[in-house]
């Protein structure tokens, strides 16, 4: 059963060359027939790893080093409730299916407005 659904920007800070980048994962929680809570995590309509854990942090896109991510914002999205005066659309036939959305070109997980880089020193 899906019990939360977010949209997570996570930043990340390379250790090594210091290069800062952000990407927004699709997150959902759900707990399975055991009672246990797992999170998924998407990029892109692909499922990846944890983004908070080593095994899933993405090379950094300047020097290609791997680094752990921090949450820097979330937006959660509404999971649908079954009561009977929520917002709701009923789809009847073909016609509201809407198939223009599948034709819309893909919001991308980096498609956001990058941070900033810190200008060079010269020490």
């Amino acid at each position: 059963m899906i019990t939360e659904l977010a949209v997570e920007r996570v930043e990340f800070t390379c250790g090594h060359c210091w290069f800062t980048w952000s990407v927004d994962y699709d997150v959902q929680a759900y707990r399975d027939d055991n009672g246990a809570e797992w999170e998924y995590f998407t990029r892109d309509g692909e499922g990846v790893p944890s983004p908070y854990d080593p095994q899933g942090a993405p090379p950094c896109p300047h020097c290609g080093r791997h680094w752990v991510g921090r949450l820097a914002a979330r937006r959660p999205i509404p999971v649908a409730a079954s009561v009977a005066d929520a917002p709701r659309r009923n789809i009847t036939g073909l016609a509201d299916h809407r198939a223009d959305r599948h034709s819309a070109p893909l919001l991308g997980a980096t498609s956001h407005q990058q941070p900033e880089q810190p200008a060079p020193t010269n020490s």
